[in-house]
């Protein structure tokens, strides 16, 4: 399958390609100052300034705004920018990790050091023909061998189900994130967690002076937020034999799409994952047709439907088909 430049001034759209090998490939062949517009990823920068601005905005107008707007505003704002960490990931604004990382630090979403989702998310990425598959992807939904008796399974068949992921799955997956890295603990995990915690300490401090509770951040809008982001990821993988017929291809509405930063074009992201967010549209919308052929008909329309056609049933099988 052959995939034809959306735009001469920005990617080829081909095999999935490391951030550093594409941009010297661009650079090649995209004028000096065509280039260097494309690096300057001002729609990026514009994203960080908004999300830390409002974010700074509501926690500091809190008492004039009350809880019932200061707290849907804190949710979407922590949902998105939990988004925003995972183009940091992916080498965006910049192309120095540990420049991008200091936007990532802040534990505005509370649950996971941001070193922790890097050196996952960039596993998830790491070989497209493990996508899926458990032992091998850290965040696959599936399991690899029936067990845990019928408590076990009972659990993660309503964690597979929409109201089971959006309500039980932020706690189940926190805890075992919790559980591996307490029977890790070597010095980096050490390390790592002990920063997040000190700086999620310092943040907590700063609502409670600030007026927010604690506990009502923790639980009224840090595992909101976090349930918001898993309706992208609800049904975002499946495990079937094509490698690219196992990421999705949501066309969700506008609003989903500023969310999760165009990442509703899974397959997209995953065939050129060094392309930035505000590119992944223009290159979806450029080849419909050929990425919905490359994704053996793994489409869906919206999220909403999706959620709701699995309120009861299962999205996924428990066990992996091919474990």
């Amino acid at each position: 399958m052959y995939f034809l430049p959306y735009d001469p001034a920005f990617h080829f759209l081909g095999q999935a390609v490391p951030p550093a090998a594409t941009a010297a490939r661009d650079d090649e062949k995209t004028p000096p100052a065509a280039a260097w517009r494309f690096r300057l990823e001002l729609p990026t920068w514009g994203l960080i300034a908004v999300i830390y601005g409002g974010w700074l905005a509501t926690v500091l107008h809190w008492r004039e705004l009350g809880p019932w707007l200061g707290t849907p505003l804190l949710i979407g704002l922590s949902a998105w920018y939990m988004s925003l960490q995972h183009e940091l990931i992916h080498g965006h604004p910049t192309r120095h990790a540990r420049f991008n990382a200091l936007f990532g630090q802040l534990p505005l979403a509370v649950w996971y050091p941001y070193a922790l989702y890097r050196d996952s998310h960039l596993a998830h990425h790491r070989d497209e023909k493990d996508l899926t598959l458990p032992g091998a992807d850290p965040e696959t939904y599936y399991a690899a061998l029936k067990g845990g008796g019928r408590l076990g399974r009972s659990l993660r068949r309503f964690r597979n189900t929409s109201g089971g992921r959006l309500l039980a799955g932020p706690a189940l997956v926190w805890s075992q994130t919790v559980h591996a890295a307490w029977r890790q603990r070597d010095r980096k995990t050490i390390v790592t967690w002990a920063w997040h915690l000190s700086l999620l300490a310092m943040l907590l401090l700063f609502l409670h002076r600030a007026g927010i509770s604690p506990w009502f951040y923790l639980f009224a809008v840090a595992y909101p937020a976090l349930s918001l982001t898993m309706v992208r990821s609800f049904y975002e993988h499946r495990a079937v034999e094509a490698a690219h017929g196992r990421s999705v291809i949501n066309e969700a509405a506008w609003p989903w799409r500023l969310l999760f930063l165009n990442l509703n074009y899974h397959l997209v992201h995953h065939l050129h994952p060094g392309l930035p967010w505000f590119h992944l549209r223009q290159a979806y919308l450029a080849q419909r047709e050929t990425y919905q052929e490359r994704s053996d008909g793994f489409v869906e329309h919206g999220y909403l439907p999706l959620l709701w056609r699995h309120r009861s049933t299962p999205v996924i099988a428990d066990i992996h088909p091919f474990a």
